[in-house]
């Protein structure tokens, strides 16, 4: 993959709106677009943005979804989210709650007897709510899981079909990183068991579980749980990554890491609960904007949802946020909004709501693995974090 610069950029927006679009919006789109493109700079081949407002959706592109054939990002691109897929999955697990099928105090052990134990893990001490929230401790079995993030082993896991138990297991092979509600680092591992616990409780799938609560009643047409399948829909950008090790051909300027691969395909089952699914710009915003406008959840659940706690390994990305059951609440000029992305190989996902849920932004980056152009700016926090502020704070 050939490194972006300014002067090769292909920049694109629309506005659609009812009515006339004011200068306000002409203003506001501009800027949008230059935070998109100052993405190019820090390694992304392309950008997609879309932001939803009561007066109409504001989109724009950047860079290349095909560097070869430097096309654009299509506008209805298909991508993976990655762990945005936690806030489904959460949101699916309150549902439960406020059915009285299961409660956030009850423990992994009742639900999954005999799943957590070994090396001091324990599940009879960790609650449901301690998986949604990254408080219980578990190890996060990615960390276990080398051969995802090495360009020489990558090629022959990259079909390979991964089981929930097994994933678990991965994690149970580790002592917890600390005791339940003593701390709170993200792990995969809870959201695995949150959607062994979904199916215990109704029988079905956590795929199907999320697809007729969520996918279906909301109309998110372009949004898809794979499970095993390789295979991303069309339209969509092609993703890349650039692994973290010396690969067939290092970049000179940063030897740490080869060439950009098209992983466009593999089975995404390694993710399960904690990031199994497909979507679009468009339908991550409706999710977002239907669940804190109070259409995925009742008051009481979406109250649940949103008491948080520090979460202070985010720091380094968001200065003070906070995370609850599936969405973390991040600080900002305007008072601060309510987000979650998603990192997996080929694309970088980020997001953000404002807590009235009538503003929301959708970010999607065709790949994980940015490597800044030299004499890049080194970003303060998040490299994201201006454009989605921007979007949702009006900040230029």
């Amino acid at each position: 993959m050939k490194r972006l610069s300014a002067a090769v950029v292909i920049a694109a927006l629309t506005l659609t709106a009812a009515g006339t679009a004011n200068a306000e919006h002409r203003t506001d789109t501009r800027a949008l677009q230059r935070h998109a493109d100052a993405l190019l700079v820090q390694g992304a081949p392309g950008v997609l943005v879309e932001v939803d407002t009561p007066r109409g959706d504001v989109r724009v592109r950047s860079g290349y979804g095909d560097v070869d054939r430097r096309t654009p990002v299509p506008w209805q691109a298909k991508f993976r989210i990655g762990s945005y897929t936690k806030t489904f999955v959460a949101a699916t697990v309150l549902q439960l709650v406020g059915e009285g099928r299961l409660s956030l105090e009850d423990t992994v052990e009742e639900w999954l007897p005999g799943v957590v134990t070994g090396n001091g893990n324990d599940g009879s001490k960790i609650t449901v709510r301690n998986l949604l929230q990254h408080t219980g401790g578990l190890h996060n079995y990615v960390g276990k899981m080398p051969e995802l993030f090495l360009e020489r082993e990558f090629p022959n896991v990259r079909y390979r079909t991964y089981q929930p138990e097994q994933l678990v297991a991965l994690a149970m092979r580790e002592k917890p990183d600390f005791a339940p509600n003593e701390g709170w680092r993200y792990s995969n591992t809870g959201y695995t068991l949150a959607g062994m616990i979904i199916e215990r409780v109704t029988g079905d799938t956590w795929q199907h579980e999320v697809r007729t609560r969520i996918v279906q009643p909301l109309g998110l047409r372009d949004t898809t749980l794979p499970g095993t399948s390789p295979f991303l829909p069309r339209p969509h950008a092609t993703a890349y990554e650039r692994f973290p090790e010396k690969g067939l051909e290092a970049d000179p300027n940063d030897p740490r890491y080869g060439r950009a691969l098209d992983v466009t395909q593999y089975n995404p089952s390694w993710g399960g609960a904690a990031g199994d699914m497909i979507s679009t710009t468009e339908d991550g915003n409706k999710f977002l904007k239907a669940l804190f406008g109070g259409k995925v959840l009742r008051p009481a659940q979406l109250a649940e949802m949103t008491k948080t706690v520090r979460a202070p390994d985010l720091d380094g990305g968001w200065p003070g946020a906070e995370y609850g059951l599936g969405i973390m609440f991040i600080p900002s000029s305007c008072g601060g909004y309510w987000s979650h992305g998603g990192d997996i190989p080929g694309f970088r996902t980020r997001n953000g709501v404002t807590p009235d849920g009538k503003r929301s932004v959708m970010v999607s980056i065709n790949t994980d693995s940015m490597v800044p152009e030299p004499g890049a700016p080194k970003p303060v926090r998040e490299v994201t974090a201006d454009l989605v502020e921007h979007a949702l704070c009006g900040v230029k």
